[in-house]
């Protein structure tokens, strides 16, 4: 910190969102778009970096023991696959540096613990979340039933128009195509009664992991920057705590009557 301004550090090229994520299958997706926000794009435009500080996005994992969400967040955050690991006690976190559409952001994700031991310490870590993912294992179609009361209990201390929810199919390598497509179609309809998002992934061969997380993070900046510009009625954006990036208030006519205002990080 510097005469008051917070700096920084790079983050990891492999970490640099540039354009808005895709979804994983349009049916299992509540957001159909394929660019940022017009306001959250011409924030992060117009934003004086100097004064850009880090924003955080809390982001739990729930589900039942052994459907791998410690795996998953493994996979995205040290990029390890081990079958034998124990499984998580209370709780752990993992804290992933961001850069999206040119403005840094963290996700502090939570891990967990599936065991009904361990649920009150868990829940405990459930209150502010802005993310909530309920995890499931494709090839144990219990866990999917299981995943409505997970989402019950994460909700007891969070308000359902401030966090963005996900259902996750994990071990999608254990599948056959068809097996995989059966499964999906039973957890899409529970995703849509959940009003969650639907996605795949398998942590063994890293596949959709990468992918879902980029969204999660970007759908998750992105509805932090909105939440942050309606709190204002004057032209000052909090990206950080005592930090601001500086705006105006833009419709889509004068973006598309300003010079240059196609920028290729959104």
């Amino acid at each position: 910190m510097n005469n008051g301004v917070l700096y920084a550090p790079p983050v990891s090229r492999d970490r640099v969102i540039a354009r808005f994520p895709e979804c994983y299958r349009p049916e299992a997706c509540l957001q159909l778009k394929d660019h940022f926000n017009v306001e959250v794009k011409y924030a992060c435009k117009g934003r004086q970096t100097r004064n850009a500080g880090l924003k955080i996005s809390k982001v739990v994992v729930v589900g039942d023991l052994y459907v791998g969400k410690t795996s998953m967040i493994n996979r995205f955050c040290k990029d390890l696959f081990d079958r034998d690991y124990k499984a998580t006690i209370g709780v752990d976190f993992e804290i992933e540096r961001f850069e999206i559409a040119g403005v840094p952001f963290n996700l502090q994700i939570w891990d967990t613990a599936g065991q009904e031991k361990f649920k009150c310490i868990a829940s405990a870590y459930y209150r502010c979340a802005e993310v909530i993912i309920i995890a499931f294992d494709l090839a144990d179609i219990q866990t999917l039933e299981h995943t409505k009361q997970w989402l019950k209990d994460a909700m007891k201390d969070n308000d359902p128009g401030l966090s963005s929810i996900f259902l996750v199919g994990s071990k999608k390598d254990l599948l056959s195509q068809a097996e995989c497509e059966r499964t999906e179609a039973d957890a899409i309809k529970i995703a849509t009664e959940m009003q969650a998002e639907y996605w795949s992934v398998s942590s063994k061969t890293g596949e959709n992991v990468r992918e879902f997380f980029f969204r999660v993070a970007a759908l998750a900046f992105e509805a932090s920057l909105l939440k942050d510009l309606k709190k204002k009625d004057c032209s000052l954006a909090k990206i950080g705590e005592g930090n601001t990036i500086c705006i105006e208030r833009a419709t889509t006519e004068h973006l598309e009557n300003t010079p240059n205002s196609t920028t290729g990080c959104c």
